[in-house]
């Protein structure tokens, strides 16, 4: 009898656990507006140290829209490392693109350049780990993030959905794009490429990007970077803007680089960088995103944004987003959101799978993260925030140019919705 009272005991928490991993509400986020300017120092070390980021100057950043020009420009920083190149990403297929990036990191280890891959399992399901033999058998390192094991049971939704590449520690790619031809040369099927973005980025936040590498790789392989080597010196002496004379000079472009990671008590890095933004905007708040699913605290946000006199745009694909269901739950929300004043538009000529975040034509935020909550709970995901007013400029050139060619949902639109 006290065995079954156990049995029945076990299988009760069993479920119960189940229970909460499913069905666990998301933390509500509330904040103030900030109390500073936007573009001032003072909100830069502030948004820095609620986010438990390190502010850093000294860069350059390129925007690099289509694979026509991000595919080219990641190929050549590849081309001409010299020490190391560092891949993590979410999506890797089999593909002509697959290929061509292969072909360049063979070439690179071969000339003897450490080159270390992270591919998540989950993303890259449908590449054979045979695929990666021959970059192996070049002399670098392939690993799998969280593959299907008993001991990875437990924590098997977190993926890394990092899109990431570094070169040498100085130069370093960051944006929404994997490799895989839907970015290249479209689906096959007569649909048009993916519209996405990666930029290009010099200089001190490399460092950033190279330490959210480091930390999937030991995740991945429990090697830790060697720190003398892999680590530069420039952009290490804890100034935002400064440089030792010894390091070059890249640019203006000063910001963090937010490594969001799920923590226990449910809050994220890049929630927390959002929710702040949004809360601080005073003139305009534009989000490019191709999963639209934003939490209760996050609409209310949105919504009061518009109240204190902000315009709220948010642009998401049309009928090619290429999750249906995930298209019908963000639908959904519409109303609530029309309501209150944000303006939403649907891409129209294809898929769009960019994703940024740009307040007050100052405060640039590009990156991994989807504005849903598995991107801001769930995953592994990777922003750089940046305060630069010739970058928030050309984002948003970028998405009046997208808007020119989207269909504003007005309420009586969503109103008269089918489904679809």
């Amino acid at each position: 009898m006290a065995f079954l009272i156990t049995a029945y005991v076990a299988i009760a928490l069993m479920f119960f656990l189940l229970f909460l991993v499913l069905f666990e509400p998301g933390l509500t986020y509330k904040t103030l507006p900030a109390g500073c300017d936007l573009t001032s120092s003072r909100f830069l070390y502030l948004l820095g140290a609620v986010a438990d980021a390190q502010v850093f100057g000294n860069s350059a950043m390129n925007v690099l829209v289509g694979g026509e020009q991000f595919y080219p420009a990641e190929l050549a920083a590849i081309a001409g490392a010299k020490h190391s190149i560092h891949v993590e990403r979410f999506i890797f297929h089999p593909s002509e693109i697959g290929d061509r990036y292969l072909d360049a990191l063979c070439e690179r280890a071969k000339a003897g350049v450490r080159v270390r891959v992270v591919v998540d399992w989950v993303g890259s399901f449908p590449t054979p780990d045979r695929y990666f033999d021959r970059l192996r058998e070049a002399g670098a390192q392939v690993a799998w993030y969280q593959p299907f094991r008993w001991y990875t049971f437990r924590r098997f939704n977190n993926r890394t959905h990092r899109e990431l590449l570094v070169v040498d520690g100085i130069i370093g790619f960051i944006g929404g794009a994997g490799v895989a031809n839907h970015w290249a040369i479209g689906d096959g099927n007569g649909q048009r490429p993916w519209v996405d973005m990666m930029c290009r980025v010099q200089g001190d936040l490399v460092l950033g990007l190279q330490a959210c590498f480091a930390e999937n790789w030991i995740e991945s392989t429990g090697e830790i970077l060697d720190l003398v080597n892999e680590f530069p010196d420039c952009g290490l002496h804890g100034t935002a803007g400064d440089s030792s004379p010894a390091c070059p000079i890249y640019g203006s472009t000063r910001g963090i680089v937010i490594i969001s990671t799920p923590s226990a008590a449910r809050s994220t890095r890049a929630r927390i960088l959002y929710q702040v933004l949004l809360a601080s905007a005073k003139k305009t708040i534009f989000i490019n995103s191709p999963y639209f699913l934003p939490d209760r605290s996050a609409r209310a946000e949105l919504i009061r944004a518009v109240e204190r006199g902000v315009r709220v745009v948010v642009l998401v694909p049309g009928t090619s987003n290429n999750h249906y269901i995930t298209r019908l739950a963000s639908r959904r929300h519409y109303g609530e959101l029309l309501r209150g004043g944000v303006e939403i538009y649907e891409y129209q000529p294809g898929m769009i799978h960019k994703k940024s975040l740009v307040v007050d034509g100052a405060w640039s935020v590009v990156g991994s993260t989807n504005f849903d909550t598995r991107s801001f709970g769930i995953n592994d995901e990777v922003n750089l925030a940046a305060l630069d007013k010739e970058l928030a400029t050309r984002l948003e050139e970028d998405f009046a140019a997208e808007l020119a060619q989207s269909r504003r949902i007005s309420l009586e639109l969503w109103e008269q919705r089918t489904v679809g």
